[in-house]
């Protein structure tokens, strides 16, 4: 760690602004944070100096997480949470920054009680009520892949969000069930359309999706792709899912303005 950080932590959860340099290096590296409007780069500028302040950041493998690393992680992971506020991460203190891409070893039992076990090549992991994990190589490419709609901070993060009420079933805590009906029937039909188009192009040579197919697997995935999507391509994402765009709206930015 560089000394900015450092000073940070020696001061035992004392929040320090953002070095004016370092903020301004991380915007260039982040378009879709640059582009926001001033308001919200003072307040999420504000609200990453409080998440590094209270968060503990781990290198794997010898890694040495720099202060460009964990601003540019604090920047991305506060970007869900600009209106919500820092409590919806509240349950977890610990993110690992890996130097690659991880291997987790998984075990799934099929319908017939037969145990898979396999090995699967992550990006990113959200843990419920535990650290999160993330590759620094594409966390670092966030910028570029923006385009595409991809984003593995706002990602592995939203399954925090989602995870707040338990497991991550793709439908944060909401304050009533009229809003998690609207929710659910509003996130249900976008996903049943999405699984179709994947279906389509993966078993029928149809036109590739432009959100990750990955979004498919179950609602928790799709939410979190989506999300994804919605924080760094907003314009691209609303072409295909316009409905959601708004349903998002109302949840992670209520004060914004109508478009």
């Amino acid at each position: 760690m560089l000394n900015w950080l450092q000073r940070l932590f020696k001061g035992k959860a004392t929040e320090r602004a953002i070095p004016e340099a370092l903020w301004q290096a991380t915007l260039a590296d982040y378009p879709f944070l640059a582009q926001l409007p001033a308001t919200q780069r003072s307040a999420l500028r504000t609200l990453s100096s409080r998440f590094l302040a209270h968060k503990e950041f781990h290198g794997a493998q010898g890694m040495v997480v720099t202060d460009d690393i964990a601003v540019a992680i604090a920047a991305q992971a506060c970007l869900p949470v600009l209106q919500l506020g820092l409590a919806w991460y509240d349950d977890f203190v610990g993110i690992v920054v890996h130097p690659g891409q991880m291997l987790a070893r998984c075990e799934q039992t099929d319908d017939i009680g037969v145990v898979h076990r396999y090995s699967e090549v992550l990006a990113g992991e959200a843990m419920e009520g535990g650290p999160v994990a993330l590759s620094w190589p594409d966390v670092a490419g966030a910028g570029h892949s923006a385009g595409q709609g991809y984003n593995v901070v706002i990602h592995e993060f939203v399954h925090k969000i989602d995870m707040r009420d338990g497991a991550a079933d793709g439908c944060p805590p909401l304050p009533s069930r009229a809003a998690r009906k609207v929710w659910h029937d509003t996130m249900q039909t976008a996903y049943d359309g999405f699984r179709d188009k994947v279906a389509i192009a993966e078993r029928f040579g149809g036109e590739p999706t432009w959100l990750d197919p990955y979004g498919a697997t179950s609602p928790a995935e799709f939410f979190a792709v989506a999300s994804e999507a919605y924080f760094v391509s907003r314009s691209r994402f609303t072409e295909d899912f316009t409905p959601l765009t708004v349903l998002f709206d109302q949840f992670f930015m209520p004060d914004r303005p109508p478009a």
